[in-house]
C-alpha cells in the first residue's frame, strides 16, 4: 500500500520516517478512570478542521463533545450539562504548548416549577416537560439550559482579562450574552421535528477582538465517533486486518453534547499559519476532593475568587489516553498542561501497543516495529510536521495549517493524509476521518522503511467505517440526536389537559 503524498515527503525529509503519532483503538469515551465518577465533565471528542462548507472559506470549526454514552430515550432527567463545570477550547497561536485563547462555557437550567392541581394542592410534576416542543417555541419546558460564552487571551489568572461573546442575531433582544441549549431529544411526541427545533439555535456571534463573525452551537448529536470499542477492548476480539467495514459500530446507538464553534481563522491564528488545540473541563475542588492526581498547589490560572478551579479533563488528539498513556498516570494526564507533556515522553518514544497487537496476532504473523525511539511518532504526535503543521511547541495537541486549502466533503478521504487528502487528520481532524484505521496503521508503521516494520504495509482497521457522507456539509456538521421514542403525534399537553398551572415562571 504505497500511500505517499506531498506530506509524507515532507515528513520523511525531515524526521526521516512516517507520519501520525497515534497508536489506537477507541476514542476518549470514559478514558481515565476519575472520569468514570463525573460523566458530565467527560471530554470525549475534538474535531478542528478548516470550514468545508460552501461559501465559509476562510474560517475554522472546532467540535468538542462531553458526556459520552448518552442513550436515546433515557428518561426522565436525560443529560443536562453541570452548572459548575467550566467546558473549554484553548487554542495555542504562538508555539507556546499554553493556551493563548481560551473559549469558556458555562451554564445554568431555569426551573419553571410546573405544577398539575392535585385536590386542593399545586403539585410539581416530575417530568422535563409538559408539552410539545417546536421551533419557536419552547415554552413547554420546564428547565430549559442556557449558557454565555466567553473569550480569554493572554494567560492572565484564573479566566481574567476575558471578553462576552455575544449572540448578533434579531433573536438577541434584550440580553445578548445569553444563549440557548436546545432540549435533549425526548421523543418524537415530546419534539415532532427536532432537527427543525435545533436548528434555531445556531447563531450568529460577535467574538471580542474579532474581525468578522462567527457561529456557535451547542446541543446534544448523533455521536459522531465510529468505534468497534466492545471488541478492541476484549483482548482485539476481532480480525485486525480488515475487512475495513464489519458493521460494527458501538456507537451506533448513542449521543453526545456538542459544542460547535465556527470562527475566523485569522482570528484564532494571530498572524500565523498553524494553531494547535485541545479541550479542557474544570471542576471545583470542594466538588472533587483532594484527588492524588489533582495538583496540591492551584497555580494562578487554577484559583479562583471563590473555589480553587482544577482541571480534571483534557483532550486533544483522539485516542491518547486510552491507548497510549500508561493506566497509572491517565487521570494525571487529564489534568496536565501540553507544556509539561516531556513527563509523558516514553509513551511515544516506546510506545505498548504495538507490542500487545504482536502477542496477540503472532500467529497472523503480526509484527511490531523495532525503531526505537520512534521519532515519527514524536514529530506528528508532539512537534507536528515541519512545513505542514508544525507550530514550534513540543506538545501533544490538534494541529492545523488554516491555510490549507479545504477538501469538499464528496471527495474528502477518510483516510486523510495517508488518503492522499491533505486536508485531513493528522493536519486538523474532520469528522468523517477515520481516525481509528489511520492511527493503528502508522503505529505499525505503514511509513517505517519494512526492515524494521515488517507488518507496516497491513490495513489495520477497527471494522468500523466512518466517512464524509456520514455528516451534513454545513454548520453544525454532526446530524440530530437519536430519538429513545421515535414515533408521536406531538399533540398531548399535560397541563392543558388536566387543567394544570404551569407556576409562577412556566409561561
Amino acid at each position: 500500500m504505497q500511500r505517499r503524498s506531498v506530506l509524507f515527503i515532507a515528513l520523511a525529509g525531515a524526521a526521516g520516517a512516517a507520519m501520525i503519532a497515534l497508536p489506537s483503538r477507541a476514542s476518549s469515551h470514559r478514558e481515565a478512570p476519575f472520569l468514570t465518577q463525573i460523566p458530565k465533565a467527560d471530554g470525549a471528542d475534538f474535531y478542528m478542521f478548516n470550514s468545508y462548507e460552501a461559501g465559509r472559506q476562510g474560517y475554522v470549526t472546532l467540535i468538542a463533545d462531553y458526556f459520552p454514552a448518552q442513550e436515546p430515550g433515557s428518561g426522565p432527567n436525560f443529560y443536562p450539562l453541570d452548572s459548575d463545570v467550566l467546558y473549554e477550547i484553548n487554542i495555542d497561536n504562538d508555539g507556546s504548548g499554553k493556551a493563548g485563547m481560551v473559549f469558556t462555557f458555562r451554564f445554568a437550567r431555569q426551573q419553571r416549577e410546573a405544577s398539575l392541581g392535585i385536590g386542593d394542592k399545586q403539585v410539581a410534576i416530575p417530568l422535563r416537560q409538559f408539552g410539545p416542543i417546536k421551533a419557536g417555541d419552547n415554552s413547554k419546558l420546564n428547565d430549559p439550559e442556557v449558557y454565555n460564552l466567553s473569550v480569554h487571551r493572554g494567560g492572565a489568572a484564573f479566566r481574567a482579562n476575558g471578553g462576552t461573546v455575544t449572540n448578533i442575531d434579531a433573536s438577541a433582544k434584550d440580553n445578548p450574552a445569553i444563549f440557548i441549549k436546545p432540549a435533549d431529544n425526548l421523543g418524537a411526541k415530546t419534539i415532532p421535528d427536532y432537527d427543525a427545533y435545533a436548528k434555531q439555535y445556531v447563531y450568529n456571534i460577535k467574538i471580542p477582538g474579532c474581525e468578522g463573525s462567527g457561529r456557535v452551537f451547542v446541543g446534544q448529536r448523533k455521536d459522531p465517533f465510529h468505534v468497534n470499542i466492545s471488541e478492541l477492548f476484549d483482548l482485539v476480539n476481532l480480525d485486525p486486518v480488515g475487512p475495513m467495514d464489519q458493521g460494527k459500530d458501538n456507537l451506533a446507538n448513542a449521543n453526545i453534547t456538542s459544542f460547535v464553534l465556527e470562527a475566523p481563522a485569522k482570528c484564532l491564528a494571530g498572524g500565523n499559519k498553524v494553531i494547535g488545540g485541545w479541550t479542557t473541563a474544570f471542576m471545583k475542588r470542594s466538588r472533587i476532593g483532594h484527588q492524588a492526581f489533582l495538583p496540591k498547589k492551584p497555580t494562578a490560572d487554577q484559583t479562583g475568587a471563590d473555589d480553587d478551579w482544577v482541571q480534571v479533563s483534557r483532550l486533544g488528539m483522539p485516542l491518547v489516553n486510552e491507548v497510549v498513556i500508561g493506566l497509572k498516570d491517565k487521570d494525571r494526564f487529564n489534568s496536565s498542561e501540553p507544556k509539561d507533556d516531556a513527563q509523558f515522553l516514553d509513551y511515544v518514544t516506546n510506545p505498548t501497543l504495538p507490542a500487545l497487537l504482536q502477542v496477540l496476532f503472532a500467529d497472523k504473523g503480526v509484527k511490531a516495529p523495532t525503531a526505537f525511539p520512534r521519532k515519527d511518532l514524536v514529530t506528528v504526535f508532539l512537534t507536528g510536521i515541519p512545513g505542514v503543521n508544525a507550530n514550534g511547541a513540543t506538545a501533544e495537541m490538534i494541529r492545523l495549517n488554516v491555510t490549507t486549502p479545504v477538501t469538499p466533503a464528496a471527495s474528502q478521504s477518510n483516510l486523510g493524509v495517508l488518503g492522499k487528502d491533505n486536508a485531513g487528520f493528522p493536519n486538523g481532524r474532520r469528522p468523517g476521518d477515520d481516525v481509528v484505521d489511520i492511527s493503528l496503521r502508522v503505529a505499525m508503521g505503514v511509513l517505517l522503511p519494512v526492515e524494521v516494520a515488517p507488518s507496516g504495509q497491513l490495513p489495520f482497521t477497527d471494522g468500523a467505517i466512518v466517512q464524509a457522507s456520514f455528516f451534513d456539509e454545513a454548520f453544525p456538521y454532526l446530524r440530530a440526536p437519536l430519538a429513545g421514542s421515535p414515533q408521536g403525534d406531538g399533540q398531548s399537553n399535560i397541563l392543558k389537559t388536566t387543567g394544570g398551572s404551569n407556576g409562577n415562571n412556566g409561561k
